[in-house]
C-alpha cells in the first residue's frame, strides 16, 4: 500500500521534488494534466454502494460507469493494482489491470501519486473479498497533486494546521466534510421553516455610516469616494425593524456579523446570525416559534430530538421557562423581588462575592447574579425571560413593572443561543434609551465615536406595530447539532493569527 511520507519536513520536501519531476516528465512527453478542462462523470461512489449493496462476492453487474475524484491510496501488485478513489460522496475501490488498460497506460498509472485527481471508466463488480469495485478500462490523470497529503494513518491532526489549511483537512478527514454538509442542511431547513411561516428573506447593509451605542466594538473602515469612515455591522436589527415600519410584517436575514472583540471556542470576529421580526406578536410568540423551529430542524437534520453534545444528552422535546428573578432565586437562593433598592442589591453582591457592574443598579446586579449562579446550570433547553431594563435598550418595558423588559434568551449546555424581545416601539422612550446608552459608552470610553441612530427613531415616529423579534447564532446551532466543541470546527475558514506573528 503506497503511503505518503510526510512525517517530517525533509520527507515532505523530498516527496514534493519527486512529484514536480514527474510533472516535468509528463509535460516533456506531451501530457500536461493541467490542460484538461472537463471529464464526463456519470456516477458517484455512495450511489453505487447503495444500489449494489446486495451484490454477491465475485459478481459482475455489466454496468459501465465513469468516476472522477482523488486517489487516496494505491496498492501495486505486479500486473494488477488496487486504489481507492474519493469523490464528492465517498470512497470506492478501483481495480486496475494491465491486460485491460494496456502496457503504456498501466505504466503511467503506476507513476501516479496518492492525492492525484483521476477519472476512470470501468465495470462495477464485487471482489472475492467482498468489496464493491470498478474494473478500470480507461484511466485519465485530471490534475497532478504536487504536495503530498499527510500520512494516511495519522491524517492532519494538528488543529491549528487544520484550520489554516482547511482544504487539506477536508481531503484527509471525511468527517470534517460531513460537518459542513450538515451546516448547509441546517441553513436550508431554517430557511424552509421560516419561509413556511410567511417570513420574507431580505438583505440589509453590511457597511453602516456610524457606530451605534451598543456595547459591541465594531471594525472601522474608510470609503474613499465619500471620504467617510464606516463600520461593519454588529447586528441587523435596526434595518430589519425599519422594514416592519414600512409594512413588511415578517422579515428575516441570514447575516454575516462583525465584532472587533475577543476570540474563544464560542466567539469568532465574524459569524453568522439569523434575525427575524414578526408584527403583531410579542416575546411569548417568539418563544413558541423558537421551540417549534428547534424541534423541526433537529428532526430534519439529526432525526431525533435527543442530541448528544459534549458528553451531555440534550433533550429538545422539553423547554423550561423561568423569569430571570425566578432563575436567580432557584440557583442562588436570593429573591430579587424582595430587594427594594440599589443599595440593598450592592450589599447582596458583596455578601455573595458577585462582581459589581460599572453602574451598580439593582437590575444590573441581578444580571450579574444570573451570570454567577445560573448560566452554568442551564444544560437542558431553558428560556430565561423578563430581563432588567438596564441591559435591554431595545426591548419593550413590562406593563405594570417598568424595571423589567419583555425579553428572553434561551440557553442550552450552559450557552446562550438566542435573544428575543417584544420590540420597543415608543420613539420617545427609544430616543431616551439610545442617548443614555451612548452617554454611558462615552463615559467609559471617552474616544468612542458611538452615535444615536436618530433615523431609526424617526422610523419609529411613523409607527412600528407591536412586534416580536429574535436573533440567534447559526454557528452555535451548528455546533450543537454536529457535536462540535469549538466555533472554529464549524467555520470553514475561521479567523487565524498569521503564522509569522
Amino acid at each position: 500500500m503506497e503511503q505518503n511520507k510526510q512525517s517530517n519536513p525533509q520527507n515532505a520536501a523530498s516527496e514534493a521534488a519527486v512529484r514536480r519531476q514527474k510533472l516535468a516528465d509528463l509535460r516533456a512527453a506531451g501530457h500536461d494534466p493541467f490542460e484538461i478542462t472537463k471529464y464526463k462523470q456519470d456516477a458517484f461512489s455512495a450511489d453505487l454502494q447503495a444500489e449494489y449493496r446486495d451484490l454477491p462476492a465475485e459478481e459482475d453487474t455489466g454496468r459501465m460507469v465513469s468516476l472522477a475524484g482523488r486517489m487516496m491510496s494505491k496498492r501495486v501488485m505486479g500486473k494488477a493494482s488496487f486504489a481507492h478513489l474519493r469523490d464528492a460522496k465517498g470512497d470506492i475501490q478501483i481495480f486496475v489491470k494491465r491486460d485491460l488498460l494496456g502496457d503504456e497506460a498501466y505504466a503511467a498509472f503506476k507513476k501516479l501519486d496518492v492525492g492525484d485527481l483521476i477519472g476512470c471508466t470501468g465495470e462495477v463488480f464485487r471482489t472475492k473479498m467482498g468489496e464493491l469495485s470498478v474494473r478500470v478500462h480507461e484511466l485519465t490523470l485530471l490534475s497532478k497533486s504536487l504536495l503530498p497529503l499527510p500520512e494516511k494513518f495519522h491524517g492532519l491532526t494538528d488543529r491549528e494546521a487544520r484550520y489554516r489549511q482547511r482544504y487539506v483537512d477536508l481531503i484527509v478527514n471525511p468527517d470534517v466534510k460531513d460537518t459542513f454538509v450538515k451546516r448547509s442542511m441546517i441553513l436550508r431547513e431554517l430557511r424552509a421553516f421560516l419561509d413556511s411561516k410567511g417570513f420574507l428573506e431580505v438583505d440589509t447593509p453590511i457597511l453602516t455610516p456610524f457606530e451605534i451605542g451598543a456595547s459591541a466594538r465594531p471594525f472601522v473602515t474608510h470609503h474613499n469616494t465619500l471620504d467617510m469612515d464606516m463600520v461593519l455591522r454588529i447586528e441587523t436589527e435596526l434595518y430589519l425593524k425599519r422594514l416592519v415600519v414600512g409594512g413588511m410584517d415578517r422579515v428575516y436575514e441570514v447575516g454575516r456579523i462583525f465584532r472587533n472583540e475577543g476570540m474563544d471556542p464560542k466567539h469568532n470576529p465574524e459569524f453568522t446570525t439569523i434575525e427575524l421580526y414578526q408584527a403583531y406578536t410579542d416575546y411569548h410568540g417568539m418563544m413558541d416559534l423558537v421551540e417549534e423551529m428547534m424541534k423541526t430542524v433537529a428532526r430534519k437534520v439529526c432525526g431525533s430530538l435527543v442530541i448528544p453534545y459534549q458528553g451531555n444528552m440534550i433533550d429538545l422535546s422539553h423547554w423550561e421557562r423561568l423569569t430571570m428573578v425566578e432563575a436567580v432565586k432557584k440557583y442562588s437562593g436570593v429573591d430579587f423581588d424582595a430587594v427594594s433598592s440599589d443599595e440593598q442589591a450592592i450589599e447582596l453582591a458583596k455578601q455573595y462575592h458577585v462582581e459589581l457592574p460599572e453602574i451598580p443598579s439593582k437590575g444590573a446586579i441581578l444580571a450579574e447574579f444570573f451570570d454567577a449562579f445560573v448560566e452554568e446550570k442551564l444544560i437542558q433547553p431553558t428560556f430565561i425571560y423578563d430581563y432588567p431594563v438596564e441591559n435591554s435598550p431595545l426591548a419593550k418595558r413590562k406593563p405594570g413593572n417598568p424595571a423589567f423588559t419583555e425579553r428572553f434568551e434561551y440557553f442550552i449546555n450552559a450557552t446562550e443561543f438566542g435573544n428575543a424581545f417584544s420590540e420597543l416601539n415608543d420613539p420617545i422612550d427609544q430616543k431616551g434609551r439610545f442617548e443614555r446608552q451612548v452617554a454611558e459608552r462615552k463615559a467609559i470610553d471617552p474616544v468612542s465615536k458611538a452615535q444615536v441612530d436618530y433615523d431609526y427613531v424617526t422610523a419609529l415616529e411613523y409607527g412600528l406595530p407591536p412586534t416580536g423579534g429574535l436573533g440567534f447564532g447559526v454557528d452555535r446551532l451548528v455546533m450543537l447539532l454536529t457535536d462540535s466543541a469549538s466555533i472554529r470546527d464549524v467555520l470553514l475558514f475561521p479567523t487565524m493569527k498569521p503564522i509569522d506573528q
